[in-house]
């Protein structure tokens, strides 16, 4: 096993910031392309069939049944089995799966999570597709692998025996998209022997791309109850599974199955006599089969909470989801999963959720390399390539690093065997330093598993740290690490990824619905906040995005200009709706700064900012525009910083707005004089 260096090697590989991988560049499984696919078959008439996944026993695999049964199997399509088959009926449901022979459900546990996720599902289950309009027989879904998403495509031959489904079936008759979301997972893995056990944490990951964090209820975290509430609250995936060997599907008598991957889909707080409870909900994705304990459908506790609690949430139905106390969960389950985009699950005891900064490195680690103590560092040391990062944001009571290491299997190899993984964690200078100072580089934390993905969550201080990620066995791996470090920027939206000193991959816009957190902290007391307020919220919020601070802070005056701006009511003081619609503004400019500071100087030129004003729509007719706000906004050398590019467009925006209420759809306007003194003198 290596360990960090005192002499770093400068980290190999690519490098990527923000939300690993991207929809806009989606893999194509063995270069087929489902539109080109879809429309040659219906050019010709006729249904698809997968040459790279027959219909065959190969693509079930050799060891999943007996022989005899492997020779019965008949494929058949959703029009051979249903008269009027469907895609989806109704939107996509947990209730829609129902678990066949193959033991997956591990991988339907989580696929019953992600239904609760829209914001997920629609990347895995694309829309242009079903039985109803240009019906080829083909299909396609989206997985995430190793830092990119991969579009499988697949025909609908779907696997029977003795007529009847041999894996996933719906529980509504003509509803297939589990049945044919399950195939296309079987053929990214190389089999459907292939899903038949695996890691619900995986399955986890490859469905929305995001961090997960594992969780031993032998010995859980003091804060369970409320990591659990965050995570339900942040809307991540979670799951659990119980002790016992898998595939046996052991029942207790309470209702509990052995060795078996549930899904959870609800944790609350509830009133309950003269106290509260906390209670979670949890789904079986047999579709039956239910917990018939303590909270369990027709438990006597629920006659003790208020009707209002009960109606919403109790629901006495066969369907496999019930609740249960968490006293109770920790006793029946061994393990808890969650997952999400950011680790919003850390941010439990929070009032708010917080903003987490990615970055990425693919990479191969390669055994054999020279290793050597150094006599002077209380840690070991190697000639590993070494990962540098920055912490910003310190609170001593919660996490503020979360690193993740994954190990990358050949393609139609992911049931190769994991090896031995992890990673050290050491302080550093940087990367641009030319050592790790041997009174800092020892080992803070080392961690390392036989799993493919390894994750550790850190509070660390202010300060450069370095990972050195590495194998315990003597055998090359490639790796994808992702290090996630929060910042100060509280956010209501839990998928948000601010980046301080990183260019964003992810549109800020999606960032919009934080301003209220952000309003009531500055607001203090009041219900509105004034042009001192602002400029401390902008100057600490804003500019904490290394780019955005490069050209400069938020004036007074600056914020007195914006606060008129934006102030309907002509008081001086914003209100949480105006502000609310301030920080649309100043998100959408936030990430159109980014995209057109090309060389990353942090300002803009006159020709940038032609492009920025284009970007953000500008008024028909202005091809001055970019100069005159040149002129009046930038500095001696004729650049815009963010502060004055924000300014300046916030000016634009607000300007052509009252233009076209006053014109009322013409191209013209007439005023009084007090209504134009009122105009240009206040705003």
């Amino acid at each position: 096993m290596l360990a960090p260096s005192s002499a770093p090697v400068p980290e190999r590989g690519w490098q990527t910031a923000g939300a690993a991988g991207s929809l806009q560049k989606v893999k194509k499984l063995n270069s087929q392309d489902f539109s080109e696919l879809r429309a040659l078959c219906l050019s010709q008439g006729l249904l698809f069939e997968d040459t790279t996944f027959p219909a065959h026993t190969s693509s079930i695999g050799a060891r999943l049944l007996p022989q005899e049964e492997l020779r019965q199997i008949q494929w058949k399509r959703p029009t051979e089995l249903q008269r009027n088959p469907y895609l989806i009926m109704d939107g996509v449901s947990r209730f829609d799966i129902m678990q066949g022979e193959i033991g997956d459900c591990w991988m339907l546990a989580a696929l019953g999570s992600l239904t609760l996720r829209k914001q997920f599902l629609e990347n895995v289950l694309p829309k242009d597709q079903g039985f109803q309009d240009d019906y080829a027989g083909i299909f396609h879904f989206r997985f995430w692998q190793y830092g990119e998403w991969v579009d499988v495509v697949i025909d609908d031959r779907l696997p029977t025996l003795n007529g009847r489904y041999l894996f996933v079936h719906p529980r509504t008759s003509n509803e297939f998209w589990p049945s044919l979301l399950e195939k296309a997972y079987a053929k990214l893995r190389g089999s459907y022997q292939n899903l038949n056990g695996g890691y619900l944490s995986d399955a986890l990951v490859d469905l929305t791309g995001g961090v997960q964090v594992q969780f031993s209820l032998r010995d859980p975290p003091p804060d369970l109850e409320e990591i659990l509430k965050a995570a339900d609250r942040s809307r991540c995936l979670m799951g659990c599974s119980t002790p016992g060997q898998a595939r046996r599907n052991i029942k207790l008598r309470n209702g509990i199955v052995q060795g078996h991957a549930y899904t959870i889909t609800g944790a609350v707080k509830i009133p309950y006599k003269n106290g509260w409870k906390h209670i979670i909900r949890i789904w079986n994705p047999w579709g039956h089969g239910e917990w018939k304990g303590p909270w369990s459908d027709n438990s006597r506790q629920w006659d003790h909470v208020e009707p209002k609690y009960r109606e919403a949430l109790l629901r006495n139905k066969d369907d496999g989801e019930f609740w249960m106390s968490c006293e109770n969960f920790q006793e029946q389950f061994s393990w808890l999963y969650i997952c999400n985009s950011t680790p919003t699950f850390l941010d439990f005891g929070d009032e708010h959720c917080s903003a987490w900064s990615l970055t990425s490195y693919t990479s191969l680690w390669s055994p054999g390399l020279p290793t050597r103590r150094s006599r002077s560092s209380s840690g070991a040391a190697s000639t590993n390539p070494q990962y540098f990062f920055k912490v910003l944001d310190h609170n001593p009571n919660t996490y503020n690093v979360a690193i993740s290491l994954m190990q990358k299997h050949a393609e139609g190899m992911q049931d190769e065997k994991n090896l031995k993984i992890g990673f050290f964690i050491t302080m550093g200078h940087g990367k641009h330093s030319n050592h790790v100072g041997t009174e800092n580089s020892r080992v803070l934390k080392q961690i390392f598993f036989r799993t493919r993905d390894v994750t550790s969550y850190l509070t660390l201080s202010p300060g450069t740290y370095a990972v050195v990620p590495a194998a315990a066995e003597e055998q090359e791996f490639q790796f994808l690490l992702r290090i996630f470090t929060k910042t100060q920027d509280y956010n209501e939206t839990p998928n948000s990824l601010t980046s301080p000193g990183l260019p964003m991959a992810v549109p800020r816009e999606n960032q919009d619905s934080s301003y209220k957190a952000l309003f009531l902290r500055y607001a203090k007391q009041d219900s509105t906040i004034d042009a001192l307020q602002l400029q401390q919220l902008l100057n600490e919020v804003i500019l904490k995005d290394e780019m955005t601070s490069l050209g400069g802070r938020f004036s007074f005056d600056s914020c007195r200009s914006i606060l008129a701006l934006m102030d309907l009511n002509s008081n001086g003081r914003l209100t949480l709706q105006e502000f609310g619609s301030l920080w649309q503004c100043l998100t959408k400019y936030m990430d159109i700064f980014s995209r057109e500071d090309r060389n990353r100087s942090g300002f803009l030129d006159v020709a940038e900012l032609k492009n920025a004003i284009q970007a953000a729509g500008k008024p028909r007719g202005a091809e001055q525009l970019p100069f005159l706000h040149a002129m009046q906004y930038s500095n001696l050398r004729g650049r815009l910083g963010f502060s004055d590019f924000a300014c300046c467009m916030l000016r634009l925006h607000t300007m052509s707005h009252a233009f076209q209420n006053l014109a009322k759809g013409g191209s013209q306007i007439l005023m009084t004089a007090m209504e134009w003194l009122t105009l240009v003198m206040y705003t």
